[in-house]
């Protein structure tokens, strides 16, 4: 897969979320990995996060830069 397929995989399946809060997170990708930045309020969430978008990482690593602020 493609580095821009990547990201638009990723930044679509959680723009498709039934989570409106994880629709506004951003990602960033290199060659690499996938970062996911943004706020959410509970821990919940920011793994919700990290584990739907695991699936179309490929062989990148995944950092979750997600900050939970209650």
């Amino acid at each position: 897969m493609s580095a821009t397929a990547l990201r638009s995989s990723v930044a679509d399946v959680l723009g498709q979320s039934q989570q409106p809060l994880l629709r506004r997170l951003h990602v960033e990708e290199n060659d690499q990995e996938v970062v996911l930045e943004g706020t959410v309020p509970t821990y919940f969430l920011k793994q919700l996060a990290q584990e739907t978008v695991r699936p179309c990482l490929g062989s990148r690593r995944l950092l979750n830069r997600i900050v939970v602020d209650n």
